[in-house]
Parts: C-alpha cells; structure tokens; sequence
C-alpha cells in the first residue's frame, strides 16, 4: 500500500495515510485509526501535519441525519495527487510518436511550431523594451518563475542560458526533438540566433544556449525550425 507513495523521506505512517486516502477517496480520522490500528491522537497528529504541509484538504461533513458535532474529513489536494506515480512521460512520447507517424517530421514540427506561438505570445510583453541581457535574465524563468537551476552566463563567446534541471527530461531524453520548441523561443524572444551548445542528452550534465549576437533575426518573419537529430 504504501509503496506507492513517491516521497522517500516521508514516514511509513504518513505514506500510508496518504494511500488510503487515495484509495477510499476521502477519510475521517476515525476511519484512518480503525484501518491502521493505532490511536485516534496518533492520526490527527500526521493529519494535522499532512493539512499544514499542503498534501491534504479538509471538509466538513455536514450530513443533516448525522448526530453529533459535524465530522471532518480529509480528500488529496493536487499536490497529495502528485505524490502518486503519474505516467505523462511516457504519454507524451506516445503522442509526439503518433503525430510523426500520422504527418511525418513536418507534422511534429507544426505542433512545437504552434507551441513556441503560444510561449512567444505569453512571454513577448514581459521582455518588450529590455536590452539584450537583460531580456535573457527575464527569460531565467521560462520554465519556472525564480528557476534556481538556470542562470546566464557571458563569456568569451558572448550571452548563454545554462539549465541545469530540465523539467521535461524524461521526455526530452527520448526524444530530443522537444528541446527545438525552446530553441525557437529563445530566438523569437532575444531577436538573435540561439543554439544549444551543450545538451542533457549528450552526458553535459546541463543544456546550454548559445545566444549568437552577430546573428539577429526578425521574430515576426522567424520560421520554426527543428534542431539537427541528437541521440536518435
């Protein structure tokens, strides 16, 4: 039962609350001391701290033929939900692999075309009026507000992003067609030509984006293009 709980550093205890609860879709703290065999104090102790930390919400039941002070019970929240195993890796392979068997490589590319269309729409207003470098410090968090894994360098060869916690890894991993849809962005945004340098896939430990300054480019007229095959 409480296997299934992905949060290693959790309590037995507290793993197994969280998998009944899953099961049985909501609890009350008697019904969690009845299944588990253990105080009522001991449960509403781990409830309390599960509520707190964001894992479980609380109801009150206010069933009018119940006697008695209304009961509380206790449902997942989304994040609770998250603890569980999920398998949207492995269904966006599928989806990407189905759209290129259905349209070939240019049906892919149109997808992640229209992707970098909605992530240049939301992040445009952000950046408009900003230099260059300042505009790819804004863009530090395109993936994650205050992104603490991803920051911009300069060097000898000019600007780069460096992410050093891809959020779409597993994916990307597999097929690293994906990392195009960032590459495309970058370049919209910034006004200049980006490539990756350095690559997850390619045991770098880091994907890096080179912004190319003696490259500009017109956003407006800028064609999506798909990144050179890497790792298959």
């Amino acid at each position: 039962m409480t296997a299934t709980v992905q949060a290693p550093e959790m309590s037995e205890m507290r793993k197994a609350i969280l998998a009944i609860v899953k099961r049985r879709g909501s609890a009350s703290i008697a019904e969690l001391a009845d299944e588990l065999d253990v105080s009522y104090e001991a449960i509403r102790q781990q409830i309390t701290q599960l509520h707190r930390e964001g894992w479980l919400g609380k109801q009150i039941d206010r069933d009018r033929a119940r006697v008695g002070r209304p009961q509380a019970r206790y449902r997942l929240t989304p994040a609770g939900d998250h603890l569980f195993p999920k398998h949207y890796d492995a269904l966006t392979v599928e989806l990407l692999d189905a759209v290129g068997e259905e349209f070939g490589r240019e049906g892919v590319a149109a997808v992640l075309a229209d992707l970098a269309d909605t992530r240049v729409k939301e992040w445009a207003p952000r950046v408009a009026g900003l230099d260059l470098e300042a505009r790819l410090r804004a863009l530090r968090g395109i993936y994650l507000d205050g992104d603490p894994f991803v920051s911009v360098e300069r060097d000898e060869g000019g600007l780069r992003l460096v992410e050093r916690n891809c959020p779409f890894l597993n994916v990307a991993s597999k097929r690293p067609v994906l990392c195009s849809l960032t590459v495309s962005v970058l370049t919209r945004l910034l006004g200049h030509r980006v490539v990756r340098e350095e690559r997850f896939q390619e045991g770098d430990g880091c994907c890096a984006f080179r912004v190319l300054e003696g490259q500009p480019v017109d956003p407006e007229s800028y064609r999506f293009e798909l990144e050179p095959a890497v790792g298959g």
